[in-house]
């Protein structure tokens, strides 16, 4: 049954300006600017300049205001059918939540296209260069042949109706195997490898011995059990040390080199602060890059004037003037979001500089104070979610490096003193533990916790462990060297 009630709910909605300022504070500068040249594109009301300021003319203090009179004294709502224009009830989004993420294409030939232009150039059969065809856009990024060539078969009878035997399949992978880079179209890394060994020249002493342990003492290799090798192989800890040498040489994502090679597109970081010390003194601005000068269109000004002091209203009269103010109206909350941003931005790391205080001063990472997000929050009394969008994309440009902001944030730790440090100032330590120790007999994780109980700090081994797998920093019996 249908029932009619009266209730009162308490709801906190964003406004457009607000999801807006949000959207552009986590932008980085280089997204930013972008997003500036689409909005002058679409706003003609917006222009690149400053404000101009006619002092000097006395007149002109007495012209603006007489504008502004005209304007507020015109009421829109006499020529509106509803009480708010759409305009401000609408923005050119889906939602609070739903961030529209762009995917940037970079040009240029991928190793596929490569491989299918060198396939055109070999002296092989229809039949077999459809079947290479069909393995080249069966590889993966790394340049390996992940899926089974019995799946592969079945593909082919399902789709194309093709019948194709295994041999046919195999003949057509080694055709892929054989042209560049070497390794690709290879099934195990095992296999790349041997793929790349097979084109060096096997005259070479090290050569011979690489490829030997590649194919029959892989396992041992990459568990760096050297002994195991030596043993059986009777060779000289010399000769495995070159030959270990060729292999590491070796390229094991042969579908990535063209990534060395600069066709792919290099995403450059430009610094969103600049940090500098003058006379022991911090000194902080922001990037000229992140404080564009906007102002309004002085013809759409006038436009307006125009239609608020004009006689005659009709309905083109209506919509002229609806367009118009909805242009300003984007033009002022574009503007002032820029400049919230920059007052955000520049309160935000004003408080991680004054918190980190000493660190910027010296360079010394011991120096890094515990911080989290909570602690900036509460002196610039803004928001968690707030100070957590400026930290995650913004860069700031120090005399001795360029940092992720995010990257000063880190929890705390108790010393035996009691002293409260940073989690940071841990990893740095164990950092140049692990950069001092020998190769030959690496630290093991409970060697390493005893080394920092020594400098005082009470850790256990997992947590050993988990600082040392954030810093991607392997086993000990993965750092071990000949």
């Amino acid at each position: 049954m249908l029932k009619q009630s009266l209730q009162q709910k308490l709801l906190q909605k964003l406004s457009p300006q607000q999801i807006q300022l949000m959207k552009l504070l986590q932008v980085p500068t280089v997204e930013l600017e972008q997003r500036i040249k689409e909005e002058l594109e679409v706003n003609p009301a917006l222009e690149e300049g400053k404000e101009a300021e006619n002092t000097d003319d006395p007149t002109h203090e007495w012209e603006e205001t007489e504008r502004s009179e005209a304007q507020e004294e015109f009421d829109f709502s006499e020529y509106i059918d509803d009480d708010t224009p759409s305009y401000k009830l609408s923005v050119r989004n889906k939602g609070a939540d739903d961030d529209e993420k762009a995917m940037p294409f970079a040009s240029g030939n991928t190793f596929r296209d490569q491989l299918t232009q060198q396939l055109s150039l070999r002296n092989i059969t229809d039949e077999e260069e459809a079947l290479a065809q069909t393995i080249i856009g069966n590889l993966d990024d790394d340049g390996y042949l992940r899926r089974d060539l019995e799946n592969i078969s079945d593909d082919l009878a399902f789709s194309q109706n093709i019948m194709v035997s295994d041999e046919e399949l195999l003949n057509a992978l080694s055709i892929i195997q054989d042209l560049d880079p070497a390794g690709v179209g290879a099934r195990t890394l095992q296999e790349c490898l041997l793929l790349q060994l097979k084109r060096k020249d096997h005259h070479y002493p090290s050569i011979k011995i690489a490829t030997e342990v590649v194919e029959k003492y892989f396992d041992s290799f990459t568990k760096k059990h050297y002994d195991r090798i030596l043993k059986r192989m009777e060779i000289s800890d010399e000769d495995l040390k070159v030959a270990v040498g060729e292999i590491t040489k070796l390229n094991p994502k042969p579908g990535n080199s063209q990534a060395e090679s600069g066709s792919k597109t290099i995403q450059h970081i430009v610094p969103d602060f600049l940090l500098t010390v003058e006379d022991e003194e911090l000194q902080l601005q922001l990037n000229a890059r992140n404080a564009p000068e906007l102002r309004i269109n002085d013809g759409y000004k006038q436009m307006m004037q125009g239609y608020a002091e004009s006689k005659k209203k009709d309905k083109k009269q209506k919509e002229a003037l609806l367009f118009v103010k909805q242009k300003i109206d984007s033009a002022k909350w574009f503007i002032d979001a820029i400049k919230q941003r920059q007052h955000t931005l520049m309160m935000t790391m004003g408080a991680i500089m004054d918190f980190q205080h000493d660190y910027f001063l010296t360079g010394d990472e011991t120096k890094l104070k515990p911080m989290i997000l909570k602690d900036i929050a509460e002196i610039v009394h803004l928001d968690i979610s707030t100070i957590s969008r400026v930290a995650n994309s913004k860069y700031v440009q120090t005399p001795y490096g360029t940092f992720l902001l995010k990257s000063f944030f880190s929890e705390s730790l108790s010393t035996e003193s009691g002293e409260e440090v940073s989690t940071r100032e841990v990893k740095k330590i164990l950092q140049d533990a692990i950069d001092g120790e020998s190769k030959k007999k690496p630290l093991t994780d409970e060697k390493l916790a005893e080394v920092l109980k020594e400098k005082g700090y009470q850790i256990a081994r997992r947590t050993v462990a988990k600082y040392r797998e954030q810093l991607n920093i392997p086993v000990a019996r993965l750092r071990k060297q000949l």
